[in-house]
């Protein structure tokens, strides 16, 4: 595969800024003003949404409104809205606010499992299963995250063998619709990437795959194009390049939204969005969560977006040929 002409091939991008993001930030986003970002982000042809999470508001009040925005965002056919649960309760009251898909979160660590969801990770897969169960009974699929599936802060490498295994029980034993290989820390590497990803996709070849990136060390970019490369389809990205995980060590924001879509857009692929409108969300973010974004489109622009030449061109350009006038003469 040539990932230097993406020849039109179809990308789906999987916006989380409004949970993964905004749960790391300090500040509470107001609730009309994470309604008006997820109606805005619903219109840049976003694929799937994952709106919010139904966590304990005292664990995380930043998200503490999520009945509310996943009933009252107006939705757009065709794109899915998604929320994080992570037990039973947040499954009932995610199901009662209408949402398209319940995504279930377990780590392939035992360290960060226990530092995140204080279960073992047999124990988190026992709760999972309930949730599923709660889920088909409701008509919905679920989504199973799979954090540190390449690698763990306090532990080192994971073995490919854990992930496959976890990956394997998720699909046939839990029946998981789509499974989300989270690069939790920024640990990720493109061989790595593309070897998991080939691994999982000739496995499991009608389940859908998500690829779930931090840019932590500066390898976001080169991460999703190796899995493309690999045969995945299917990107998280957080609006600005907000976001991180709590409970990992050293984790900086999500692959950015508008840099992903940018380019991937130059090599040729369809990612389905407007790049403008989704720029022009993100420019919304810095007044709602009160600091700059690591956005590099936002700050620079995209690669055509030309500057004005300077007030005095003209006479510049008229000194110029002045000075060349004499020598064309003597030529």
């Amino acid at each position: 595969m040539n990932i230097w002409n993406g020849e039109h091939r179809r990308i789906y991008m999987q916006e989380v800024g409004t949970r993964d993001g905004f749960q790391s930030e300090g500040t509470f986003v107001e609730t009309r003003d994470k309604i008006a970002l997820i109606d805005a982000l619903s219109n840049t042809g976003m694929a799937k949404i994952e709106v919010t999470a139904f966590v304990s508001p005292q664990a995380i009040p930043a998200l503490r409104d999520a009945e509310i925005v996943l009933r009252e965002i107006q939705r757009k056919p065709g794109v899915v809205y998604t929320a994080l649960v992570p037990n039973v309760r947040g499954a009932e009251r995610a199901i009662d606010a209408r949402a398209d898909e319940l995504n279930l979160v377990m780590s392939a660590s035992e360290s960060h499992n226990l530092s995140n969801l204080r279960m073992t990770r047999e124990q988190s897969f026992n709760a999972l299963k309930q949730v599923a169960t709660l889920a088909r009974g409701a008509g919905l699929p679920v989504n199973i995250s799979l954090s540190c599936a390449f690698g763990c802060p306090m532990e080192g490498d994971v073995p490919v063998s854990t992930v496959l295994e976890w990956t394997r029980r998720f699909i046939e034993e839990i029946g998981a619709r789509g499974v989300t290989l989270c690069d939790t820390t920024g640990m990720a590497y493109p061989r790595q990437v593309a070897d998991l990803t080939a691994q999982c996709i000739k496995r499991w070849p009608h389940s859908e795959f998500t690829l779930h990136f931090h840019n932590t060390r500066g390898m976001g970019l080169a991460n999703v194009l190796a899995a493309i490369d690999a045969g995945a389809d299917r990107f998280d990205a957080s609006l600005g390049g907000i976001g991180g995980c709590p409970y990992a060590p050293g984790a900086s924001g999500n692959v950015c939204s508008e840099e992903i879509v940018h380019a991937l857009e130059l090599m040729g692929f369809d990612t389905g969005i407007d790049l403008d409108a989704l720029i022009a969300a993100s420019k919304c973010l810095p007044p709602l969560i009160g600091h700059d974004t690591p956005s590099q489109i936002v700050k620079a622009g995209r690669r055509l977006d030309l500057h004005p030449l300077p007030a005095d061109f003209a006479a510049i350009r008229e000194r110029a040929w002045q000075r060349d006038s004499p020598e064309r003469a003597r030529g």
